[in-house]
């Protein structure tokens, strides 16, 4: 395949004053209504299959176990990590007429450091009931240090030991005295946490199940009674704990909770950081989530006035969990609370979710009769006199989630069709879950035809997906019958803005090389892109590819399904069916043209340009680190075709040639070159 030049080809290109010209970008861009119908569609599917098949207790009894499993997973925790020693620590004690309170911290894992409060009543006659409780986002910072989300929400677990209760609050990840971080993706363009298949909230929810081991351990405890509560962030966290962990008996989120409606379509996951959500793998909506707490007592509370968790989506959701505590016969056993108000910790959510404690786990039903009170400064219930040293709460997120190892040199062809099959469907499965199940058709349509020079220029529209239509350029010898290959540019942003006005420059270029070979050239700008490109500063830009990964896709992921289609495309064009194909392409895009050529048949070559070594430069795609990085996915594809690769640091490919060495692929099948 002759490689190209990539700054001679024009993508799009309109016949104007007799030469072939791109067009000036629109004022607004046209893409921006297609990608909102596009979220409403693919929202709408998730939301109808969302517990859609489960008619009996047997089915979802049937089906529960794997569900646990699939959130595993989609936390980060699958399979579950090792229960290390905790090694907790008091480090101080404070009193109060009738309570005690200790200051402590333990480790989730060695090195994973979790700062909390137990507070204890005083004169226990035995092992009481005990609440855990999970801070939200709330802190109290003076001249730079952090005393925890625990002394901001001091008055709950307070309230919890002057009823008899025994109460462990814990610090959240970003907002404790060692402070990490949750805003990957939302601040910090932390991208590769897709690719790794990392969310905060996995760390949230696996030092919340430490926290109940830590409960248990202590004799002041009924390990058979504890309950679990929190607001906002605080009440996510509550979600996927008690989702995951049956001895969580009883459990009262408080505004931590909406469907996926209100999150990508009314657009609230623009409030909300990212430890408020799962890798969504499995493509769930947020019902799927609250069911698993059935058939524990649940209290699902919530403002009318809620901006980033909506009355109707609560509601909704609220629906879809009753059916499943129906289906046990205990529709006692959920309550749904609305009360007036923002979204903001008050005393009309509070009373009521005490009482639900008292209910379910004291069996008492007597009004509440004080309030939620704070009684200690911040600096009073601080942990660390100085944080540890060998902390690594600062960079959980480079550790949490296990990136595959490098995959071994197979000794055999037979070894070699294992590791490749189970890799295939590892990435299929993971990675790329949100593609379409059925392809629809085409609807390949001509929107522009002209001719100069010998050389004929036409440009066609496609359909990648619902609500997707991108645009295919073609340009070949006028008088071309069936051409000897066809080469596909995949184009991104850069190559799309840096195109010159007009081609005249490269037309003896272009008639030279097709009237010798009697070559197609085509372009496709994938989704996003050129004439897709969606509106909006660098935010919205954020915020689009947060849904994204919100409904189990990344936009990367998804243009590897643009590829597939665009090159299903130009086969369907008179006297193309059979032309050996090949794609160019360079930067992350090579990443994704390499990846389309894994699972479309009948690509003949790769030609890819500066193609980052690692997925954690990108491209992105959900959970791809898990299963395999970019020099195992080049061996995939030399297996197929031949694979050029230009650029960058040779050694970074040893592991593909090594492979096309042991397994004897043709020489020329993979070539690493210079630039």
């Amino acid at each position: 395949m002759k490689r190209l030049a990539l700054l001679s080809v024009t993508v799009t290109v309109v016949l104007s004053l007799g030469t072939f010209a791109a067009e000036s970008p629109p004022a607004t861009q046209p893409g921006d209504r297609a990608l909102a119908d596009y979220f409403r569609s693919e929202v709408a599917a998730i939301s109808a299959r969302s517990l859609a098949d489960i008619r009996t207790l047997d089915d979802w009894t049937s089906r529960r176990e794997r569900y646990r499993q699939q959130l595993c997973d989609m936390l980060g925790l699958w399979p579950l990590p090792q229960r290390t020693e905790l090694k907790p620590v008091i480090t101080g004690r404070l009193d109060h007429p009738q309570f005690t309170v200790e200051k402590l911290h333990f480790q989730s894992r060695p090195g994973l450091y979790v700062s909390g409060n137990l507070y204890v009543p005083k004169d226990l006659k035995g092992p009481a009931p005990a609440i855990l409780y999970v801070c939200g986002h709330g802190n109290i910072k003076k001249d730079g240090v952090s005393f925890g989300a625990k002394t901001y929400f001091q008055d709950h677990p307070a309230w919890f030991a002057r009823n008899g209760y025994v109460c462990l609050i814990i610090d959240t990840l970003q907002l404790g005295e060692i402070e990490g971080l949750h805003h990957g993706t939302y601040r910090e363009k932390m991208w590769w946490w897709h690719s790794r298949g990392y969310v905060p909230s996995g760390v949230e929810t696996w030092n919340g199940i430490r926290a109940i081991d830590y409960l248990q351990s202590r004799p002041e405890v009924d390990r058979s009674r504890i309950g679990l509560t929190g607001r906002s962030g605080g009440a996510a966290h509550t979600w996927w704990i008690a989702a995951l962990d049956d001895r969580i008996k009883v459990a009262v989120p408080v505004a931590g909770i909406t469907d996926m409606q209100n999150h990508v379509v009314d657009g609230v996951i623009e409030g909300h950081c990212d430890c408020m959500y799962m890798v969504n793998t499995f493509r769930w909506d947020f019902a799927q989530v609250a069911a698993l707490l059935a058939p524990r007592p649940l209290l699902i509370s919530n403002t009318d006035k809620d901006t980033i968790f909506p009355l109707d989506g609560v509601v909704r959701l609220h629906s879809q969990v009753r059916r499943i505590y129906q289906l046990h016969k205990a529709d006692d056993k959920l309550g749904l609370l609305i009360t007036e108000g923002p979204h903001k910790d008050t005393q009309d959510l509070q009373v009521p979710a005490f009482r639900w404690f008292n209910r379910f786990l004291k069996n008492e039903d007597s009004p509440v009769e004080m309030v939620a009170t704070k009684f200690f400064e911040p600096e009073q219930l601080k942990v660390f006199k100085e944080l540890p040293a060998d902390q690594i709460n600062t960079r959980i997120h480079e550790v949490f989630v296990p990136v595959a190892s490098a995959p071994a040199v197979p000794e055999s062809k037979e070894a070699w069709a294992a590791q490749r099959d189970a890799l295939l469907r590892a990435v299929r499965g993971q990675c790329f879950g949100g593609w379409p199940s059925g392809a629809p058709p085409l609807e390949v349509r001509q929107v522009a035809s002209a001719e100069r020079g010998g050389i004929r220029y036409r440009s066609y529209e496609f359909t990648s997906q619902e609500n997707v239509r991108l645009t295919l350029q073609v340009i070949g010898r006028a008088d071309a019958q069936r051409p000897d290959r066809i080469v596909l540019h995949v184009l991104d942003e850069a190559a799309w803005s840096g195109w010159p006005s007009s081609i005249e420059s490269n037309l003896a270029e272009f008639q030279e090389l097709m009237g010798r070979e009697r070559q197609v050239v085509a372009w496709v700008a994938p989704r996003g892109i050129g004439p897709s490109a969606w509106g909006g500063d660098e935010r919205r830009q954020t915020q689009i590819r947060r849904r994204f990964a919100l409904i189990g896709q990344t936009v990367d992921g998804m243009r590897v399904w643009d590829v597939r289609r665009a090159v299903q495309a130009i086969r369907s064009l008179e006297n193309m069916a059979d032309a050996p194909l090949g794609i160019q392409s360079r930067g992350q895009m090579a990443g994704v043209a390499l990846y389309a050529a894994l699972y479309e048949p009948g690509v003949a070559g790769l030609d890819l340009s500066d193609m980052p070594v690692s997925h954690r430069d990108g491209p992105h795609f959900l959970n791809v680190l898990r299963v395999l990085d970019l020099p195992a996915a080049v061996a995939l594809a030399a297996e197929r075709c031949d694979v050029t690769i230009w650029g960058g640091d040779k050694s970074a490919w040893s592991y593909p040639g090594a492979v096309a060495e042991r397994l004897g692929w043709p020489g020329k099948r993979l070539r690493v070159l210079g630039p």
